[in-house]
């Protein structure tokens, strides 16, 4: 994510447009990348077993759910315009180190279930157009990571172009299945009307839930719009918040119409026709042709299906980055981390697929969506909290109505998701054969995540966010203060990253000038916001950082030492030669990890990057 950010950042221009039009073309893009993810295969396999279970009975669920998705999505657009944060680093910022790591954690089981369910589409769209079985159809899957990459290479704009024609693919097709269809329109009106009948339609329910509000989209959205270059004043920024919500509206209504058209073909189609157990979307294909009487319904439900699966593919990569950066502040190369999210969700689908057959596809794709509904409280909760923070917000804070709409979404996603969970373990303890085991693994661990639930609900309320850099002071460093230094250019440059490996680089350096020499310390900063707002980045590690490399200049300054600082933002191979090269410099002092091979895959390198570009001597030192 970093990587495709840093590539596109501030690339459009959404300021100083004269007209309306031109301001919300500029403005459209993010929310049709979140959009994709609202109809992803996942969906297809809830749409189509509500509607084929209970007719247009849950077409209300799809609205509601869909009124939910542009609330909470504007609120994760809010947060990313005025702050300039992602929801991972508002929640690194916010909570404790340990219940950050539970909540990556969790959000990284939401993007493998995400990503379950667009490796399934995918290959099922593949076996049903092309009669590739479905676990070679999965494998190929791997490949659409090298279109993402291409994409995100070729721009922001173009991806968003690319992503709009799928998403136009799959809304002509249902156009035309609804034609094919011919759907009672009253019963559709009627559908509107809440209702439950049983049990079964709740799990629907609150899968239709988390297929369409999805919690990665969250963390996603607030780090998109920041690829739009704003005018920062309280009217530019108000103006971005205008046309984003315009974006979000016309995105998630289409989303709507796409998801609405799978149940109501579904119940016009297999309801009417008495089939009520079509959940596998092989079945429904294959029952098309002969219930609609057209050759082309299968066809275009297939190259619907393969245009969802492909779109949608992309949120997964570029939310798993932002989770991984902000919460652990982990940064890896793009393609790598691409890999590795397709790899979990391949391995799980090509062993369920082998054991139990193609058969499970559909109940797999719908486990999914519930998962990703389980997770929803722990993103939107944090969510609501940041956005109604007056300090945080800066004057943009949420006012109390859409407070209260925003806690009345939480308290139904989470009441339903409950009643799930404590009827599903009930169940299992009434049927089980050794319900001890149970009572000494589940349920404690369902009671720990009613307590992390309570705790993210109820900490910012008593606590203020602190900044905790003890674990960074330089004091912690065992320096060996030289007097006398061995060379005789005296005007040093010292990388240092707030690391072990600063110990070293500075008593190299030491040794190096002595106390008479001149030392510059060199920090860059590598986060999403750094990539795309340079200097002007106002995020929670930027501060951090810039309190350390204060620090550390005052505590050496006190020693006697000549210190300066210089804080770059970007790629470190990038903007640490931009900085020797334009100051007059004798030598550059790298510490150095001494990882290699593999983990410089994973990691990228910096020194032999930076040796290259540079015109003075580098001095590296090993940790």
């Amino acid at each position: 994510m970093g990587k495709s950010l840093e590539e596109v950042h501030e690339s459009v221009h959404a300021h100083n447009k004269t007209s309306v039009f031109r301001k919300i073309l500029a403005f459209s893009g993010p929310a049709y990348l979140i959009s994709v993810g609202y109809m992803d295969p996942g969906n297809w396999a809830t749409d189509i077993a509500g509607g084929s279970q209970f007719g247009y009975a849950l077409i209300w669920v799809l609205l509601m759910s869909n009124i939910m998705a542009l609330l909470l999505q504007s609120l994760s657009a809010r947060l990313g315009i005025v702050t300039q944060r992602d929801l991972a680093q508002a929640s690194r910022e916010t909570y404790p180190k340990f219940i950050n790591y539970i909540l990556y954690f969790l959000a990284e089981i939401a993007i493998a279930a995400c990503d379950l369910a667009e490796v399934l589409g995918m290959a099922i769209g593949i076996n049903l157009l092309f009669g590739i079985p479905l676990i070679e159809g999965v494998l190929i899957t791997v490949l659409d990571t090298f279109l993402l990459l291409f994409l995100i290479n070729k721009g922001i704009r173009k991806m968003e172009a690319f992503i709009i024609v799928l998403v136009g693919i799959i809304g002509f097709s249902f156009i035309f299945e609804m034609i094919f269809a011919q759907p009672e329109m009253g019963k559709v009106i009627y559908g509107l009307i809440p209702s439950l009948p049983g049990h079964a339609a709740l799990y629907i329910a609150i899968g239709i839930i988390g297929a369409t509000v999805m919690p990665h989209n969250l963390y996603l959205h607030s780090a998109l719009v920041q690829t739009r270059k704003l005018d920062r004043s309280a009217a530019g920024i108000k103006e971005a918040l205008k046309y984003n919500f315009i974006d979000s509206t016309i995105a998630l209504n289409l989303a709507f119409l796409v998801n609405a058209a799978i149940l109501i073909l579904a119940a016009a189609t297999f309801y009417k026709s008495g089939m009520f157990n079509v959940s596998e979307i092989q079945d429904a294909h294959q029952f098309l042709e002969p219930l609609l009487g057209s050759k082309w319904a299968p066809i275009l439900f297939a190259v619907a299906l393969i245009a969802a699966g492909q779109s949608s593919t992309i949120t997964g990569t570029l939310a798993g980055q932002i989770i991984m950066e902000g919460y652990l502040n982990l940064r890896i190369q793009p393609w790598v981390r691409r890999i590795i999210t397709r790899l979990v969700a391949i391995v799980p689908a090509v062993i369920v697929i082998s054991i139990f057959g193609e058969g499970v596809t559909g109940k797999l794709l719908i486990l999914s969506q519930v998962i990703l509904s389980l997770q929803l409280g722990f993103a939107i909760i944090p969510l609501i909290h940041f956005v109604s923070d007056k300090s945080k917000m800066k004057g943009f804070h949420i006012g109390k109505l859409t407070q209260t709409a925003s806690w009345i979404v939480a308290s139904i996603i989470v009441s339903l998701n409950a009643k799930l969970v404590f009827d599903e373990i009930n169940g299992w303890l009434e049927t089980s054969e050794n319900p001890i085991l149970l009572w000494l693994t589940v349920v404690p661990l369902a009671i720990g995540f009613l307590i992390l639930l309570l705790y993210i609900v109820f900490n910012p309320f008593v606590t203020k966010s602190k900044i905790d850099i003890q674990n960074h002071s330089p004091h912690n460093l065992k320096l060996q203060f030289s007097k006398s230094g061995c060379y005789d250019k005296k005007n040093i440059a010292v990388s240092v990253d707030f690391s072990s490996a600063d110990e070293v680089a500075l008593n190299s350096a030491f040794e190096l000038g002595g106390i008479d020499a001149k030392y510059t310390l060199i920090h860059v900063e590598e986060t999403v916001g750094a990539m795309i707002y340079g200097g002007n980045v106002d995020d929670h590690e930027t501060l951090i950082d810039e309190k350390l490399l204060n620090e550390y200049k005052e505590m050496l300054s006190e020693k006697g030492y000549k210190i300066s600082t210089e804080l770059g933002f970007g790629k470190p191979n990038k903007v640490i030669p931009q900085i020797i090269n334009k100051g007059k410099f004798d030598v550059l002092v790298m510490g150095t990890h001494g990882h290699t091979n593999f983990k410089d895959l994973v990691f990228g390198t910096t020194v032999d990057r930076v040796r290259r570009k540079i015109s003075i001597p580098l001095f590296i030192v090993k940790n």
